[in-house]
Protein backbone atom coordinates (compact mmCIF):
# COMPACT_ATOMS: atom_id res chain seq x y z
CA UNK A 1 0.00 0.00 0.00
CA UNK A 2 1.26 3.58 -0.93
CA UNK A 3 1.83 5.52 2.57
CA UNK A 4 -0.87 7.60 2.94
CA UNK A 5 -1.03 9.98 6.57
CA UNK A 6 -4.63 9.90 7.56
CA UNK A 7 -5.85 12.19 10.06
CA UNK A 8 -8.15 11.33 13.10
CA UNK A 9 -10.30 14.72 14.35
CA UNK A 10 -11.70 13.86 17.51
CA UNK A 11 -15.20 16.00 18.53
CA UNK A 12 -14.93 16.08 22.14
CA UNK A 13 -11.14 15.45 21.57
CA UNK A 14 -10.60 15.62 25.84
CA UNK A 15 -13.51 13.26 26.89
CA UNK A 16 -13.55 10.33 28.04
CA UNK A 17 -14.08 8.29 24.86
CA UNK A 18 -11.62 10.67 22.81
CA UNK A 19 -8.46 10.03 25.98
CA UNK A 20 -8.96 6.65 25.41
CA UNK A 21 -8.83 5.95 22.05
CA UNK A 22 -6.10 8.63 22.00
CA UNK A 23 -3.94 6.38 24.67
CA UNK A 24 -4.47 3.48 22.89
CA UNK A 25 -3.63 4.52 19.37
CA UNK A 26 -0.20 6.19 20.49
CA UNK A 27 0.36 2.88 22.70
CA UNK A 28 -0.05 0.83 19.27
CA UNK A 29 2.19 2.81 17.96
CA UNK A 30 4.98 2.28 20.33
CA UNK A 31 3.80 -1.33 20.78
CA UNK A 32 3.31 -1.29 24.14
CA UNK A 33 -0.89 -2.72 23.78
CA UNK A 34 -1.84 -5.78 22.31
CA UNK A 35 -5.19 -5.59 19.83
CA UNK A 36 -7.20 -7.32 21.59
CA UNK A 37 -10.87 -5.57 21.79
CA UNK A 38 -9.73 -4.45 17.58
CA UNK A 39 -12.62 -5.74 15.34
CA UNK A 40 -10.52 -4.86 12.75
CA UNK A 41 -7.86 -6.62 13.55
CA UNK A 42 -9.84 -10.21 13.45
CA UNK A 43 -8.01 -12.36 10.73
CA UNK A 44 -10.70 -12.31 8.44
CA UNK A 45 -10.34 -8.45 7.67
CA UNK A 46 -5.95 -8.86 7.63
CA UNK A 47 -6.51 -8.87 3.89
CA UNK A 48 -7.68 -5.52 3.65
CA UNK A 49 -4.15 -4.29 4.60
CA UNK A 50 -5.61 -1.14 6.41
CA UNK A 51 -3.62 1.61 7.81
CA UNK A 52 -1.64 1.46 9.95
CA UNK A 53 -1.19 2.53 13.68
CA UNK A 54 1.84 5.58 12.47
CA UNK A 55 0.50 6.77 9.33
CA UNK A 56 -2.24 8.06 11.72
CA UNK A 57 -2.40 12.15 12.93
CA UNK A 58 -4.30 13.21 15.77
CA UNK A 59 -6.02 16.19 16.45
CA UNK A 60 -9.67 17.66 17.41
CA UNK A 61 -12.52 19.89 18.80
CA UNK A 62 -12.78 20.45 22.52
CA UNK A 63 -15.08 22.64 24.64
CA UNK A 64 -13.69 22.80 27.55
CA UNK A 65 -10.14 23.99 28.80
CA UNK A 66 -8.14 21.31 30.54
CA UNK A 67 -4.98 18.99 29.95
CA UNK A 68 -4.97 16.24 27.35
CA UNK A 69 -2.39 14.28 29.70
CA UNK A 70 -4.71 15.14 33.04
CA UNK A 71 -8.20 14.12 31.43
CA UNK A 72 -6.12 10.64 30.28
CA UNK A 73 -4.82 10.31 33.97
CA UNK A 74 -8.03 10.32 35.26
CA UNK A 75 -8.66 6.98 33.56
CA UNK A 76 -6.74 6.00 36.18
CA UNK A 77 -7.36 8.08 38.92
CA UNK A 78 -10.78 8.28 39.07
CA UNK A 79 -12.05 5.10 37.15
CA UNK A 80 -9.40 2.78 37.57
CA UNK A 81 -9.27 1.73 34.31
CA UNK A 82 -5.64 2.47 32.71
CA UNK A 83 -2.70 1.87 34.05
CA UNK A 84 -0.73 4.92 35.78
CA UNK A 85 2.47 4.00 34.22
CA UNK A 86 1.04 3.53 30.26
CA UNK A 87 -0.43 7.02 30.53
CA UNK A 88 2.70 8.91 32.21
CA UNK A 89 4.82 6.65 29.36
CA UNK A 90 2.72 8.97 26.74
CA UNK A 91 2.85 12.12 28.83
CA UNK A 92 4.86 13.89 25.51
CA UNK A 93 2.76 12.92 23.12
CA UNK A 94 -0.55 13.70 24.92
CA UNK A 95 1.27 17.32 25.73
CA UNK A 96 1.80 17.69 22.39
CA UNK A 97 -1.71 17.10 21.45
CA UNK A 98 -2.85 19.65 23.43
CA UNK A 99 -1.39 22.18 20.61
CA UNK A 100 -3.25 21.05 17.81
CA UNK A 101 -7.03 20.74 19.69
CA UNK A 102 -9.10 23.70 18.67
CA UNK A 103 -11.79 25.32 20.56
CA UNK A 104 -15.19 23.40 19.24
CA UNK A 105 -18.95 24.94 19.41
CA UNK A 106 -21.77 24.38 21.83
CA UNK A 107 -24.33 25.94 18.98
CA UNK A 108 -27.83 24.88 20.09
CA UNK A 109 -26.15 22.20 22.57
CA UNK A 110 -28.53 22.65 25.85
CA UNK A 111 -27.78 24.89 28.89
CA UNK A 112 -25.62 21.26 30.40
CA UNK A 113 -23.02 21.18 27.48
CA UNK A 114 -22.93 25.18 27.33
CA UNK A 115 -22.38 25.27 31.15
CA UNK A 116 -18.75 23.40 31.06
CA UNK A 117 -17.98 25.04 28.04
CA UNK A 118 -14.77 27.79 28.20
CA UNK A 119 -15.92 31.38 26.15
CA UNK A 120 -13.86 30.10 22.94
CA UNK A 121 -16.41 27.51 22.24
CA UNK A 122 -19.26 29.62 22.88
CA UNK A 123 -18.90 32.77 20.41
CA UNK A 124 -21.63 34.31 18.87
CA UNK A 125 -21.48 33.38 15.56
CA UNK A 126 -24.14 32.25 12.50
CA UNK A 127 -24.08 28.94 11.49
CA UNK A 128 -22.03 29.72 8.80
CA UNK A 129 -19.65 31.67 10.77
CA UNK A 130 -18.90 28.93 12.73
CA UNK A 131 -18.50 26.71 9.99
CA UNK A 132 -16.33 28.79 8.26
CA UNK A 133 -14.12 28.40 11.79
CA UNK A 134 -14.42 24.64 12.13
CA UNK A 135 -13.10 24.24 8.78
CA UNK A 136 -10.42 26.22 9.25
CA UNK A 137 -8.99 24.38 11.48
CA UNK A 138 -9.51 21.24 9.69
CA UNK A 139 -7.59 22.81 6.69
CA UNK A 140 -5.02 23.45 8.99
CA UNK A 141 -4.55 20.35 10.15
CA UNK A 142 -4.49 19.16 7.30
CA UNK A 143 -2.02 21.26 5.55
CA UNK A 144 0.57 21.11 8.78
CA UNK A 145 0.63 17.72 8.66
CA UNK A 146 0.42 17.02 4.92
CA UNK A 147 -2.71 14.59 5.48
CA UNK A 148 -3.76 12.40 2.20
CA UNK A 149 -7.30 12.30 3.89
CA UNK A 150 -9.21 13.63 7.33
CA UNK A 151 -11.89 11.03 9.06
CA UNK A 152 -13.99 13.15 12.09
CA UNK A 153 -15.36 11.42 14.67
CA UNK A 154 -17.79 12.82 16.75
CA UNK A 155 -17.17 11.63 20.33
CA UNK A 156 -18.75 14.57 22.56
CA UNK A 157 -21.62 14.80 25.08
CA UNK A 158 -24.93 14.02 23.75
CA UNK A 159 -27.37 17.06 23.03
CA UNK A 160 -30.59 17.13 23.30
CA UNK A 161 -33.03 15.95 20.67
CA UNK A 162 -33.79 18.08 17.42
CA UNK A 163 -36.72 17.48 15.52
CA UNK A 164 -35.16 17.13 12.06
CA UNK A 165 -38.55 17.57 10.49
CA UNK A 166 -37.77 21.49 10.86
CA UNK A 167 -34.93 21.67 8.63
CA UNK A 168 -35.44 21.80 4.85
CA UNK A 169 -34.59 17.97 3.16
CA UNK A 170 -32.67 19.70 0.22
CA UNK A 171 -29.26 20.80 1.35
CA UNK A 172 -29.46 23.73 -1.67
CA UNK A 173 -32.14 25.13 0.76
CA UNK A 174 -30.36 24.12 4.25
CA UNK A 175 -27.42 26.04 2.69
CA UNK A 176 -29.54 29.03 2.81
CA UNK A 177 -30.34 29.14 6.37
CA UNK A 178 -26.83 28.97 7.51
CA UNK A 179 -26.62 32.30 7.45
CA UNK A 180 -30.47 32.93 9.60
CA UNK A 181 -29.46 31.60 13.06
CA UNK A 182 -33.47 32.34 13.58
CA UNK A 183 -34.87 30.42 11.01
CA UNK A 184 -31.77 28.02 11.27
CA UNK A 185 -30.81 26.00 14.89
CA UNK A 186 -28.84 23.46 13.87
CA UNK A 187 -27.23 21.36 17.02
CA UNK A 188 -23.32 21.36 16.87
CA UNK A 189 -23.61 17.75 15.89
CA UNK A 190 -24.42 19.18 12.68
CA UNK A 191 -22.17 22.16 12.19
CA UNK A 192 -19.58 19.34 12.61
CA UNK A 193 -20.71 17.21 10.38
CA UNK A 194 -21.58 20.09 7.45
CA UNK A 195 -18.27 21.72 8.03
CA UNK A 196 -16.11 18.04 7.40
CA UNK A 197 -18.22 16.83 4.53
CA UNK A 198 -17.99 19.65 2.91
CA UNK A 199 -14.68 19.94 2.54
CA UNK A 200 -14.83 16.20 1.18
CA UNK A 201 -14.08 14.89 4.84
CA UNK A 202 -15.70 11.25 6.18
CA UNK A 203 -17.64 11.83 8.66
CA UNK A 204 -19.15 9.75 11.79
CA UNK A 205 -21.21 9.85 14.14
CA UNK A 206 -20.55 8.29 17.45
CA UNK A 207 -22.99 9.72 19.87
CA UNK A 208 -27.35 10.04 19.50
CA UNK A 209 -26.72 13.80 18.62
CA UNK A 210 -28.41 14.86 15.18
CA UNK A 211 -24.87 14.74 13.67
CA UNK A 212 -25.47 13.85 9.56
CA UNK A 213 -28.79 12.08 9.80
CA UNK A 214 -30.53 15.07 8.07
CA UNK A 215 -31.25 14.23 4.36
CA UNK A 216 -29.83 17.42 2.98
CA UNK A 217 -26.09 16.53 4.82
CA UNK A 218 -26.71 13.39 3.19
CA UNK A 219 -27.17 14.95 0.26
CA UNK A 220 -23.79 17.10 0.70
CA UNK A 221 -22.09 14.18 1.11
CA UNK A 222 -22.90 12.48 -1.64
CA UNK A 223 -22.56 15.93 -3.93
CA UNK A 224 -19.12 16.36 -2.29
CA UNK A 225 -18.18 12.64 -2.84
CA UNK A 226 -17.35 11.45 0.40
CA UNK A 227 -19.08 9.24 3.07
CA UNK A 228 -20.23 9.45 6.56
CA UNK A 229 -21.83 7.14 9.17
CA UNK A 230 -24.18 7.27 12.48
CA UNK A 231 -25.37 7.31 15.05
CA UNK A 232 -24.50 6.58 18.70
CA UNK A 233 -21.80 3.60 18.93
CA UNK A 234 -23.15 -0.07 20.06
CA UNK A 235 -21.26 -0.87 23.15
CA UNK A 236 -22.58 -2.72 25.96
CA UNK A 237 -26.44 -3.55 27.02
CA UNK A 238 -27.88 -2.44 23.42
CA UNK A 239 -25.25 -4.86 22.12
CA UNK A 240 -26.83 -7.85 23.99
CA UNK A 241 -29.83 -6.75 23.09
CA UNK A 242 -29.30 -6.82 19.39
CA UNK A 243 -27.56 -9.91 19.81
CA UNK A 244 -30.37 -11.95 22.43
CA UNK A 245 -33.53 -10.56 20.95
CA UNK A 246 -32.41 -12.26 17.84
CA UNK A 247 -33.04 -15.70 20.03
CA UNK A 248 -36.06 -14.91 20.97
CA UNK A 249 -37.68 -13.90 17.56
CA UNK A 250 -36.50 -16.89 16.04
CA UNK A 251 -37.32 -19.30 18.84
CA UNK A 252 -41.09 -18.29 18.84
CA UNK A 253 -40.29 -17.12 22.50
CA UNK A 254 -42.79 -13.68 22.81
CA UNK A 255 -41.42 -11.11 24.91
CA UNK A 256 -43.83 -9.25 26.93
CA UNK A 257 -41.48 -6.97 28.16
CA UNK A 258 -37.74 -5.83 28.76
CA UNK A 259 -36.58 -3.23 31.22
CA UNK A 260 -32.95 -1.88 31.35
CA UNK A 261 -31.35 0.10 34.60
CA UNK A 262 -28.37 1.75 33.74
CA UNK A 263 -26.06 3.50 35.75
CA UNK A 264 -22.44 5.45 35.52
CA UNK A 265 -20.83 8.19 36.67
CA UNK A 266 -18.45 9.68 34.30
CA UNK A 267 -19.06 12.85 32.13
CA UNK A 268 -21.51 11.27 29.52
CA UNK A 269 -23.53 10.41 32.77
CA UNK A 270 -23.44 13.84 33.98
CA UNK A 271 -24.59 15.26 30.81
CA UNK A 272 -27.46 12.62 30.40
CA UNK A 273 -28.10 13.75 34.28
CA UNK A 274 -29.99 16.80 32.48
CA UNK A 275 -33.61 14.86 31.40
CA UNK A 276 -33.49 16.67 27.70
CA UNK A 277 -29.98 14.96 26.91
CA UNK A 278 -31.26 11.85 28.76
CA UNK A 279 -34.24 11.49 26.51
CA UNK A 280 -31.98 11.40 22.96
CA UNK A 281 -30.08 8.40 24.31
CA UNK A 282 -33.11 6.75 25.96
CA UNK A 283 -34.52 6.81 22.43
CA UNK A 284 -31.50 5.59 20.93
CA UNK A 285 -31.14 2.49 22.79
CA UNK A 286 -34.39 1.02 23.14
CA UNK A 287 -35.68 1.20 19.11
CA UNK A 288 -34.03 -1.92 18.03
CA UNK A 289 -36.83 -4.43 19.92
CA UNK A 290 -39.31 -3.67 17.87
CA UNK A 291 -37.28 -4.25 14.44
CA UNK A 292 -35.62 -7.36 15.75
CA UNK A 293 -39.08 -8.87 16.97
CA UNK A 294 -41.51 -7.87 14.77
CA UNK A 295 -43.81 -6.23 17.56
CA UNK A 296 -43.54 -3.78 19.90
CA UNK A 297 -43.17 -5.61 23.70
CA UNK A 298 -43.63 -3.09 26.78
CA UNK A 299 -40.09 -1.60 27.25
CA UNK A 300 -38.88 0.77 29.98
CA UNK A 301 -34.66 2.27 29.55
CA UNK A 302 -33.42 4.02 32.76
CA UNK A 303 -29.94 6.13 33.00
CA UNK A 304 -29.37 6.99 36.23
CA UNK A 305 -25.95 9.14 36.94
CA UNK A 306 -24.01 7.53 40.19
CA UNK A 307 -20.77 9.63 40.65
CA UNK A 308 -19.17 6.89 42.59
CA UNK A 309 -18.95 4.40 39.61
CA UNK A 310 -16.87 6.50 37.29
CA UNK A 311 -16.42 5.35 33.74
CA UNK A 312 -17.75 1.87 35.04
CA UNK A 313 -21.13 1.69 33.58
CA UNK A 314 -23.45 -1.88 35.13
CA UNK A 315 -26.52 -2.51 33.39
CA UNK A 316 -29.04 -4.61 34.32
CA UNK A 317 -31.94 -5.95 32.47
CA UNK A 318 -35.09 -8.03 33.11
CA UNK A 319 -36.72 -9.65 30.16
CA UNK A 320 -39.79 -11.16 31.09
CA UNK A 321 -41.29 -13.51 27.94
CA UNK A 322 -43.71 -16.41 26.85
CA UNK A 323 -43.26 -19.48 26.36
CA UNK A 324 -44.32 -22.99 25.48
CA UNK A 325 -48.60 -22.98 27.11
CA UNK A 326 -48.73 -19.43 27.70
CA UNK A 327 -45.91 -20.30 30.61
CA UNK A 328 -44.30 -16.93 31.82
CA UNK A 329 -40.36 -17.05 32.42
CA UNK A 330 -37.97 -14.55 32.97
CA UNK A 331 -34.31 -14.05 31.69
CA UNK A 332 -31.89 -11.55 33.50
CA UNK A 333 -28.21 -10.04 33.22
CA UNK A 334 -25.78 -8.07 34.62
CA UNK A 335 -23.68 -6.15 31.92
CA UNK A 336 -20.56 -4.52 33.25
CA UNK A 337 -17.72 -2.97 31.94
CA UNK A 338 -15.70 0.49 31.28
CA UNK A 339 -17.48 2.57 29.46
CA UNK A 340 -14.75 4.63 27.38
CA UNK A 341 -12.65 1.44 26.87
CA UNK A 342 -15.87 -0.63 25.45
CA UNK A 343 -16.40 2.34 22.88
CA UNK A 344 -12.75 3.14 22.33
CA UNK A 345 -11.40 0.32 20.37
CA UNK A 346 -14.53 0.81 18.02
CA UNK A 347 -13.94 4.36 17.14
CA UNK A 348 -10.66 3.23 16.21
CA UNK A 349 -12.03 0.43 13.95
CA UNK A 350 -14.46 2.69 12.54
CA UNK A 351 -11.69 4.74 11.36
CA UNK A 352 -9.89 2.65 9.56
CA UNK A 353 -12.84 0.86 7.73
CA UNK A 354 -13.43 4.00 6.80
CA UNK A 355 -10.32 5.21 5.68
CA UNK A 356 -10.27 2.00 3.48
CA UNK A 357 -13.61 2.90 2.16
CA UNK A 358 -12.28 6.03 1.11
CA UNK A 359 -9.54 4.02 -1.08
CA UNK A 360 -12.10 1.89 -2.35
CA UNK A 361 -13.96 4.78 -3.63
CA UNK A 362 -17.07 4.08 -1.53
CA UNK A 363 -19.34 7.18 -1.09
CA UNK A 364 -22.34 8.24 0.87
CA UNK A 365 -23.75 6.47 3.65
CA UNK A 366 -21.66 3.68 4.70
CA UNK A 367 -24.27 0.94 5.73
CA UNK A 368 -22.10 -1.53 6.21
CA UNK A 369 -20.88 -0.08 9.46
CA UNK A 370 -24.69 -0.47 11.06
CA UNK A 371 -23.30 -3.46 13.74
CA UNK A 372 -21.02 -0.38 15.40
CA UNK A 373 -24.09 1.49 15.58
CA UNK A 374 -27.43 1.34 17.82
CA UNK A 375 -29.42 3.29 15.50
CA UNK A 376 -27.38 2.52 11.93
CA UNK A 377 -28.39 5.17 8.84
CA UNK A 378 -29.50 4.37 5.93
CA UNK A 379 -30.71 0.61 7.02
CA UNK A 380 -33.74 -0.45 9.33
CA UNK A 381 -31.35 -4.03 10.26
CA UNK A 382 -30.62 -4.28 13.71
CA UNK A 383 -30.06 -7.78 14.24
CA UNK A 384 -25.98 -7.86 15.30
CA UNK A 385 -25.58 -11.14 13.49
CA UNK A 386 -27.31 -9.98 9.89
CA UNK A 387 -25.42 -6.59 10.31
CA UNK A 388 -21.74 -8.19 11.04
CA UNK A 389 -22.43 -10.11 7.61
CA UNK A 390 -22.69 -6.81 5.83
CA UNK A 391 -19.01 -5.87 6.93
CA UNK A 392 -18.16 -9.05 6.28
CA UNK A 393 -19.59 -8.95 2.42
CA UNK A 394 -18.21 -5.58 2.38
CA UNK A 395 -14.50 -6.66 3.20
CA UNK A 396 -15.27 -9.41 0.69
CA UNK A 397 -16.07 -6.84 -2.37
CA UNK A 398 -13.19 -4.41 -1.23
CA UNK A 399 -10.91 -4.16 -4.68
Amino acid sequence: MARNRIGIWFIGAKGGVASTAVVGLLALKKGLTPTTALVSELPLFQKLDLVDWKDLVLGGHEIRDLSSYEEAARMNTESRAIDAGLIAKLKPELDKLDKVIRPGTVANSGSTIEGFAMPAAKKSETPRETIDRLQGDLKKFADDNKLAHVIVINVASTEPPTDAAQFPTKWSELSKLLDKPKKCALPASSLYAIAALDLGYSHLNFTPSLGSSLPAIEELARERKTRHMGYDGKTGETLLKSVLAPMFARRNLKVMSWVGHNIFGNMDGKVLDDPANKKAKVTSKDRLLGQILGYPPQTLVSIEYIQSMGDWKTAWDHIHFQGFLGTPMTFQFIWQGCDSLLAAPLVIDLVRFTERAWRNGDTGTLTFLASFFKSPLGTPEHDFTVQFQELEKWAAGVK
